[in-house]
């Protein structure tokens, strides 16, 4: 079956439409003072177009396009003894290994306190809290998603809410168990972060009946569900993976792309359909990066000494498929937690088991562009890319920062985070020309501009 492209969804924001306005000094001067007569008339609805219109936007998991690349530019391009500036650095966070979602005025993150799971608005020019509101039980491993005026948030337990981002009002509450029969394959909680697409919000319950399921954003209601198949395959375990679901053109088809507990899965974004599986990349350990997805192509890679794969998405008469282009062996790739981002035709990331070895990769070929040994961190890497730089970040709590070029391995700066609370796994943030790392109860902000 050819599966057509679902209907156009438009959003417009201000934040969209200025950037198109002629910048005259008259206009931008009647501009302010309409959102200075706005706030006092209506403070509130000003609070909320603000969520819309500042600059440095990270609205959700590995950024707005969940690519882990940042379109920041003017950033230092070596760091000082010690590491770039301090701008703020705030504590009481509580536990757990959510990164950052970062909207206008606010920072939006997880944390666990006294075993209770908290979505929580910090103010992004100090890093104070604004509010924390209840999610769930547990460690959240999320990344709260932020859409408009709202802000949703998974937990560790599968609760699922959605709150007003400008006072952390609960809007609308589901659970990925309770409501989806929702499971995990291995022992470590829900950790997806929900993704936003038009009306829909789509998460990962992981059972046979709900492999992926599409709510609507503002009500909480069900629009569909896809049922996991059962031919997927016997590698791996059932259940919901580690990663975050992304969104594929290939084929001219709207599609919902998902690493879950056996394998790649992808959903047509219409209506839940299954439109491909792929079993050899997943693992009994855990499947954990969130794969890249580029015109008509997948890429994924797993640890436990799994290894490496792209896929070509295909399309005839009867169905959409996918081709294997090539596997790697996990001695050439396996990003196990820090996961991966494609600049240019290059993918970089950290390799091995427990691991983050620097190495940069053709995404076309597979071919090995520079591999230079262990790095100056030890553990696990996560990724992100901005301003011709990789930004790296060990699980030892070493920041390193390395040129973004296939032509050779340029490390330009390192420095140790002034913190130790346990494992650095939450993946740095690069917005507004600041870094944001986080470990477990602390949050540090660097200034980055040059």
């Amino acid at each position: 079956m050819v599966y057509p492209a679902p209907g156009t969804q438009t959003s417009v924001a201000l934040c969209w439409f200025l950037p198109f306005v002629p910048h005259t000094p008259v206009l931008m001067f009647k501009i302010l003072h309409l959102l200075l007569a706005l706030s006092l008339l209506f403070p509130g609805t000003v609070r909320a177009q603000s969520l819309r219109v500042t600059s440095g936007e990270w609205p959700q998991w590995r950024g707005p396009n969940r690519d882990a690349v940042s379109t920041e530019t003017g950033l230092l391009r070596e760091w000082p003894e010690g590491g770039p500036p301090l701008k703020w650095r705030t504590t009481g966070l509580g536990a757990g290994y959510s990164t950052l979602a970062i909207s206008g005025a606010n920072v939006f993150t997880m944390g666990q306190r006294d075993e209770i799971e908290y979505l929580i608005a910090l103010d992004l020019a100090t890093g104070k809290e604004i509010w924390a509101s209840k999610v769930g039980v547990g460690k959240p491993n999320s990344t709260p998603t932020v859409h408009g005026n709202r802000v949703y948030a998974l937990g560790y337990d599968g609760s699922l809410i959605c709150a007003d981002a400008i006072t952390g009002r609960e809007i609308w509450r589901r659970h990925l168990v309770q409501n989806f029969g929702g499971t995990v394959s291995t022992n470590c909680g829900f950790s997806e972060s929900p993704l936003v697409d038009g009306q829909l919000l789509v998460c990962t319950p992981g059972s046979h009946d709900a492999a992926l399921v599409a709510l609507d954003k503002d009500t909480g209601q069900l629009v569909w569900k896809a049922k996991e198949p059962a031919e997927f395959g016997p590698l791996g375990n059932d259940g919901a993976g580690y990663a975050s679901i992304v969104v594929s053109q290939a084929c001219g088809v709207r599609q919902y792309v998902q690493l879950v507990g056996r394998g790649l899965i992808s959903v047509a974004a219409s209506g839940g359909e299954t439109l491909w599986t792929y079993n050899r990349i997943a693992n009994w350990g855990g499947n954990v990066p969130t794969p890249i997805v580029r015109d008509d192509y997948a890429f994924s890679s797993t640890s436990y000494e799994t290894g490496s794969v792209l896929l070509q998405v295909l399309a005839n008469a009867a169905q959409i498929e996918v081709k294997e282009v090539y596997f790697l062996p996990p001695k050439t790739m396996q990003n196990h937690h820090g996961g991966m981002v494609l600049v240019g035709g290059h993918i970089y990331s950290g390799h091995g088991n427990n691991n983050g070895f620097p190495l940069c990769i053709e995404m076309k070929t597979g071919n090995v562009a520079w591999r230079p040994g262990r790095g100056p961190g030890t553990g696990s890497a996560s990724v992100v890319y901005a301003d011709g730089h990789l930004y790296f970040r060990y699980e030892n709590g070493v920041m390193a920062l390395i040129q973004a070029t296939p032509n050779a391995y340029i490390l330009k700066s390192t420095f140790n985070i002034p913190s130790n609370q346990g494992k650095w796994f939450p993946h740095p943030v690069v917005a507004g020309r600041s870094l944001f790392l986080r470990d477990e109860d602390v949050l540090f902000c660097y200034d980055l501009a040059r």
